[in-house]
């Protein structure tokens, strides 16, 4: 290989390594709490919140102005001293269960949460109806 070629290759990993670590830099400075206990319970939070605008990024990740402003709401619940379920109810009251990127187990999805369990079911009994009446082969 050439001097040229292994100095290509190495500016497309020095890119590709700043690239993959643009997420690390969504949450600036001046959000974070100078207490570490209350930074930790705010960035586990945001880890169970959706980025509107992303959809399979939580508000950690996400550096969307809608995620920055739910981070900002997030740490004004914090500050004043609700507890994590109260805060994850005011923002699923405010934007929906769609908001939560784990949504709760309870009576409105629990067809969803069922479904899965149910169709592997169902295909057991198709299976096995399939091949109890299948013909029998003769070994000679």
């Amino acid at each position: 290989m050439t001097l040229k070629a292994i100095s290509q290759k190495a500016i497309f990993l020095i890119l590709a390594c700043w690239l993959l670590s643009l997420p690390a830099f969504a949450i600036s400075p001046g959000e974070a709490f100078d207490d570490d206990k209350l930074e930790a319970r705010a960035r586990a939070l945001s880890m169970e919140l959706r980025c509107m605008v992303c959809q399979n990024q939580s508000i950690d990740d996400s550096d969307a102005p809608l995620a920055a402003d739910l981070r900002r709401l997030l740490r004004e619940q914090i500050k004043a001293g609700k507890s994590d379920d109260e805060i994850l109810d005011f923002i699923e009251d405010r934007y929906g269960e769609f908001a939560l990127l784990k949504p709760r187990f309870d009576i409105k999805n629990a067809p969803l949460w069922a479904l899965p369990f149910l169709l592997v079911i169902i295909g057991i009994f198709f299976m096995r109806s399939f091949f109890r009446n299948a013909p029998k082969i003769k070994q000679d």
